[in-house]
């Protein structure tokens, strides 16, 4: 009997911790797109030509950048080309 309500607990906790991941990493997803569709929405719009710079482009470690940080990431990539920093 007790074996059972081991399994059963086992279980439950397995579950909980799948379900707790699944929606951190929903959220990671989100961020990650909304990040790499605004540095297109940058670049397309030529956005940062309107500051007197150049576009951020689509380099490796502006995309991952983008992707890791989402719309905070862009926004960082955005100020330090604005103070010259190029990644």
């Amino acid at each position: 009997m007790s074996s059972v309500l081991i399994t059963i607990a086992l279980i439950i906790i397995v579950i909980a911790i799948a379900y707790y991941l699944v929606k951190k990493f929903a959220v990671l997803l989100v961020n990650a797109v909304l990040g790499l569709i605004l540095l297109f929405i940058v670049n397309f719009f030529h956005i940062m030509s309107w500051l007197g710079k150049t576009d951020l482009g689509y380099s490796i470690p502006t995309l991952i950048i983008s992707a890791i940080g989402g719309v905070p990431g862009v926004a960082i990539l955005m100020l330090l080309s604005i103070f010259g920093v190029t990644v």
